[in-house]
Order: C-alpha cells, then structure tokens, then sequence
C-alpha cells in the first residue's frame, strides 16, 4: 500500500509540502495529470505522513546552480524566467525520481521499538528539494483546487498553552 501510493506520485509536481496546522504530521500535496488524450482529468493529492517525527528537507540544486539562483527576481516565474538560475516561482517541483522507501532504515527500527508501531522512512526526491520523513501511516485524500494547508488562530499562538519541556540530561 505504502509502495503504491508513492508510485503513483511519480513524476508529478510538488506543489506544498509541511507541518499540517496541527504541527504532528506532514503533507505534501501533489497535482497529479496524465496525458491529455487519456481523459483524466487532472487532481490534487493530499499526502498525509502522520505521527512524523522526522521531517528534513535539503536542496537538490548543486553549489553552482545555487550561485545562480539567489537573484530575488527568481522568485517570480515573469521576472525570472529568461534569467540564468534555477526559477523558484514555477511555484512546483518535479517528483523526479520521486519518493522510496529506505529498507532497514536505522531512524525507523529505532521509533518502532520506542513507540511499538511500525514506523517508515521515505526520501522524496525533486528537481528543488530532497525531503526525508519518518512516520507510522500515510493517508492519502484528494483535495480541491484553492485547499490552503496554513490556517492559524486569529492573533497568533495561544501563549496560555502548558509547555512540558523534555527532562534535563
């Protein structure tokens, strides 16, 4: 199952990725398409990675595609599309080669033994962005054009939240 639903995000653009609102799983959302001709219309899933407790994200752009692509006009697609840089405001990435999973992977064993559930470890792979997450389930839904993954409570966090900060070592 958990195979399957990251093969079928293959090749397909990133279009969100992140915390959800509730600050324990991570999303990504991908707009998925097929080739005109098929008749499938176009849709967006949304990749929910619950009970994560890793989420990282590191650039897939080398040293020297970063040393031209720190000019602010590449943020948007108009200013930044005839420019020499990796063009940030395409607003997606290409799942490409896409997402795994990392077999007998060390992080994952070690949460499954500490929280006795099964735990996984993906790496997503994009033209922008490499995200390795560790989680225990993955839900898969879609989502309608216009779903917005941030939306926070009206002047900020509530400060009255109990903190439990974790014991002294």
């Amino acid at each position: 199952m958990l195979k399957a639903a990251l093969d079928d995000i293959f090749d397909q653009a990133l279009v969100s990725h992140g915390f959800t609102n509730y600050m324990r799983d991570d999303e990504l959302i991908s707009s998925c398409s097929a080739d005109p001709i098929t008749g499938i219309a176009p849709e967006h899933l949304r990749y929910v990675f619950t009970f994560c407790v890793v989420a990282e994200a590191e650039t897939a752009l080398a040293e020297s595609s970063w040393g031209r692509s720190m000019d602010e006009r590449l943020i948007n697609y108009e200013s930044g599309v005839n420019l020499d840089g990796y063009v940030w405001g395409v607003t997606w990435q290409m799942l490409c080669p896409g997402a795994h999973i990392v077999q007998d992977s060390e992080r994952a064993g070690h949460w499954t033994t500490a929280l006795n559930r099964d735990f996984h470890e993906v790496r997503v792979e994009t033209n922008g962005h490499n995200l390795t997450l560790v989680f225990s389930e993955l839900e898969v839904s879609k989502v309608e054009q216009g779903y917005a993954p941030f939306t926070g409570p009206n002047g900020g966090p509530d400060v009255k939240i109990p903190f439990d900060p974790p014991p002294a070592s």
